[in-house]
């Protein structure tokens, strides 16, 4: 059987209250409720949630997957899990970092990210059902008007019904310009939207009666490309303006995506054949408007590799310290036993502390997100929004990018640490491995945030977020300048930020005679920011171990983890940074 799911509690909560210091910062913020005591409660019921009611469903919901009645366009999901999702409404999950006025529980977002991170690590299948009802709510609270927030916010927020977010069609991939879904205006206000997307996570299922689908499509008179998308507001059961509910509308599941992993997820073609939709925000301005989802969503699954991580260290870990094979190179660790257990050997260890290393250090920089979100939301002061607006916006495509493709790195190790196990399904490894390299995938590759990061963030808006993110870091180096106990990472981390700048400066000044060169540094570019970022996190965590009440075991382990990830990761910006100096150079012209 695959080992089961403890949520790691002591490192959220080292992660939120030590290391960026939430308590305060929710105060300020305006969640006077957010005390210490209430996120440590939800913490522990979150927990309990993930660990007993989603993680023994996780191996038989890949086993049986979902199904769909193709004479109905029902989707059936695996057993227990409709039961899980009704546990999840009934415990307020599906609203802990909505507003009160909405029907939420009013919480910070950084707790609700704590609480995602476990259920994705114990379900991912499951957690994506409600995943984009999140980015759903976000973009109708910006964009929908008052009688659309009256409708279908509340709902969605209390659960009831939830959301998804149809981009895509079969020709476009990433490209939603080619996007071809229309948008025919009728007599009383509303739309028909006739087409066909693809990818919909969530798009059918038995939770419950509704699902409101955000679908992008054009009007009639829209420009070509980009520039002509709407977005509109289309549920499968049709929704009045006062709330009535009518009839079924005119859109169904057309099949489900045979996938690789995540079996237990609905991924569906959805068909839109005249369906009535409602407009959200303005006309031909519908990719800002969901954007505003994307950008959520990216950082939700950036969570799920995090989460994904986590899962597969226990797993390895725990099957480390029991599985006896062979004798440590030194001489009998357990003579009383046949053999020794795998973690004596040196090159488990280092499997276990690259996951380590990944997982804590990615955990405080996903978290730190989640503080970014809460600021440009709540802060009083407009400069420290814009700021952290700017800062948060550099941070996503890192965090999506590298927390995913760290998250297959992870559960590639954490199936070597089983050796032939790991690769039998009684252990549950391989499934995240499975699940894991899917993550890279939707919501946009590791390319496309890596463009995103060095075509947007850096170049088009000239890198103000990461001028935040490097005078953060500078700040930290000067507090610890002649602090000998934390020279080891202090010196390297000022080095790395000494050429990281130089690096952007010198893709920015190619991209100017070469827009090639932007494709041709930008993944590179985006991993190498992953680790400097994580060195950042790693060096600040070690600082904030000592200066904490931990337990002297804890501190140790921070910083003995610390030092692995200076000397044995870190080392990994060189490649990075040698492949982004050989630019359009190494690639060679089409043939």
């Amino acid at each position: 059987m695959a080992a089961a799911y403890d949520a790691p509690l002591d490192d959220m909560r080292f992660v939120l209250f030590d290391l960026l210091q939430v308590e305060p910062l929710f105060a300020r913020l305006g969640f006077q409720d957010a005390t210490r005591d209430v996120v440590d409660a939800v913490l522990e019921e979150g927990a309990r949630f993930a660990s007993t009611v989603l993680a023994p469903l996780n191996q038989a919901g890949d086993r049986h997957g979902c199904t769909l009645d193709k004479d109905t366009g029902q989707v059936a999901t695996p057993p227990g899990f409709a039961d899980a999702y009704a546990q999840y409404v009934e415990g307020g999950w599906a609203g802990i970092s909505s507003p009160a006025e909405h029907g939420g529980q009013g919480l910070p977002q950084t707790a609700g990210i704590a609480i995602k991170e476990m259920i994705d690590a114990a379900n991912l299948a499951w957690g994506n059902f409600p995943l984009l009802s999140h980015g759903a709510i976000e973009a109708l609270t910006r964009h929908g008007e008052d009688w659309q927030r009256e409708v279908f916010l509340k709902a969605i927020v209390e659960g009831r019904w939830t959301g998804t977010m149809c981009l895509t069609e079969p020709h476009c991939g990433s490209d939603l310009g080619l996007l071809k879904t229309r948008a025919e205006p009728a007599a009383d206000g509303s739309y028909s939207i006739t087409g066909t997307k693809i990818f919909i996570t969530a798009g059918e299922h038995d939770f419950t009666d509704n699902i409101v689908h955000l679908v992008l499509a054009r009007l009639p008179d829209a420009p070509a490309g980009s520039r002509g998308i709407s977005l509109f507001v289309v549920p499968k059961v049709r929704v009045c303006r006062d709330g009535s509910v009518g009839e079924r509308n005119q859109l169904r599941c057309g099949a489900l995506e045979h996938k690789m992993g995540i079996h237990g997820s609905a991924t569906c073609v959805m068909n839109f054949d005249g369906a009535q939709g409602w407009l959200v925000g303005a006309p031909n301005k519908g990719l800002a408007a969901m954007f505003t989802m994307m950008n959520s969503a990216r950082l939700a699954v950036g969570l799920q590799g995090l989460g994904l991580s986590d899962r597969a260290l226990q797993g390895a870990l725990a099957y480390a310290r029991e599985r006896l094979q062979g004798r440590s190179l030194s001489g009998a660790k357990f003579p009383d036993k046949p053999a020794d257990p795998i973690i004596v050997h040196p090159d488990v260890r280092r499997m276990l502390l690259t996951q380590k290393a990944l997982v804590e250090g990615g955990r405080a920089l996903a978290y730190h997100a989640g503080v970014l979100v809460d600021t440009v939301e709540h802060a009083a002061d407009a400069a420290e929004r814009e700021r952290a607006d700017a800062l948060l916006g550099f941070l996503i495509p890192i965090a999506k990018g590298c927390l995913t493709e760290w998250g297959v790195e992870c559960t590639y190790q954490a199936m070597q640490c089983f050796g032939g196990h790991g690769y039998i399904a009684e252990h549950g490894m391989e499934q995240l491995a499975r699940d894991a390299r899917m993550t890279t995938m939707y919501e946009g590759t590791p390319g496309i945030q890596a463009l995103d990061l060095v075509g947007r963030k850096l170049l088009q808006l000239q890198g103000a977020g990461m001028r935040e993110f490097l005078a953060m870091l500078a700040d930290f180096c000067r507090q610890h300048a002649g602090d000998a106990d934390m020279a080891a990472f202090i010196d390297p981390l000022a080095a790395k930020a000494a050429e990281w700048a130089p690096l952007a400066t010198m893709i920015a000044g190619r991209a100017g005679k070469d827009p090639e060169e932007i494709g041709a540094t930008a993944h590179d570019f985006l991993m190498y920011s992953g680790y400097v970022a994580l060195a950042y996190w790693w060096a600040r965590s070690v600082a904030a171990a000592r200066a904490s009440a931990q337990p002297e075991a804890f501190k140790a382990a921070k910083r003995d983890t610390a030092t692995f990830y200076f000397a044995r990761l870190l080392p990994r910006t060189l490649a990075h940074k040698a492949a982004i100096e050989s630019g359009m150079g190494a690639l060679p012209p089409l043939q």
